[in-house]
């Protein structure tokens, strides 16, 4: 069986059955990281992988292979984002001719947990997908213009295949799976609707494409060197991806991540990156 790109044998699996018997009063984290540890399922920087094994062992219940303890806490996966503070309430118009007009423009790293929540809501309120967790490793940015929110970006796990970018890279399916956490999904991209200034979206771009290897480094222990994106076609063209020197490769087959029918049943998306390091 194949769950969350790794190949799960029968052993294995009778050795998760094991386990959850061993410790029937832990809780689902406390079970991720103990099969983690029985099987060595670590990520690319060592860590174990123990989200992914939590999604893995979802999946398998969901497949009648075996039986979690019921969630101690409820999460809020699959539902609207039903935070509203004052601090993301529609702005006054801000409209300049250029970036260098804005003043000083920084990214700011997401890492306290009321900026988080801020963040989340600035997606539910004015992104056209709203809000959704980003999988795997992530990174969120705040930018601010002399220390006002004019942008937000997310960056996260990269797709698990897609035929542009993997005949790009030019990787064999073994070599995809041990280096795909090598690829960064600029999974979010939000200029605030108030805000309008030609040339901010590419010029962001460049700035956080300078930003997420080192900041990737500093909290994950390596540094990713591509960056993709999706851009759901008609609805957007991607002129600032190609503006800030990201390359058009192609377009998916509007079947989605999740498809296992082979419908093409989604908008199609055109696929970009950005290679961060020049070999």
């Amino acid at each position: 069986m194949r769950y969350c790109g790794r190949e799960f044998s029968a052993t294995d699996l009778s050795s998760i059955q094991r386990l959850l018997e061993e410790h029937p009063t832990a809780t689902r984290a406390r079970l991720s990281r103990l099969v983690c540890e029985q099987l060595d399922w670590r990520r690319g920087d060592g860590r174990w992988k123990d989200m992914s094994c939590r999604v893995a062992m979802l999946r398998m219940q969901d497949d009648a292979l075996l039986q979690l303890p019921p969630p101690r806490n409820a999460n809020n996966n699959g539902k609207p984002y039903l935070r509203r503070t004052l601090l993301a309430e529609p702005d006054a118009v801000l409209e300049v001719a250029s970036p260098s007009k804005l003043g000083d423009v920084q990214i700011q790293l997401v890492t306290e947990r009321h900026d988080s929540h801020l963040h989340n809501e600035y997606l539910e309120r004015y992104h056209y997908l709203g809000y959704q967790p980003l999988p795997g490793a992530q990174l969120r940015y705040f930018v601010r213009a002399e220390g006002r929110i004019v942008a937000l970006l997310g960056f996260g796990a990269a797709a698990w295949k897609t035929r542009p970018r993997d005949l790009f890279i030019g990787w064999t399916a073994e070599r995809r799976e041990a280096r795909l956490h090598l690829v960064a999904n600029n999974a979010r991209f939000l200029i605030l609707p108030w805000v309008r200034c030609k040339n901010l979206a590419s010029c962001i771009l460049a700035m956080a494409a300078r930003r997420v290897a080192p900041d990737w480094q500093l909290h994950y222990g390596y540094s990713p060197v591509l960056l993709e994106t999706f851009v759901e076609k008609p609805r957007f063209r991607g002129t600032c991806y190609s503006a800030a020197n990201w390359s058009f490769l192609g377009e998916t087959r509007g079947r989605g991540k999740l498809d296992v029918h082979h419908q093409a049943s989604m908008p199609k998306k055109a696929v970009w990156v950005h290679p961060l390091r020049r070999e």
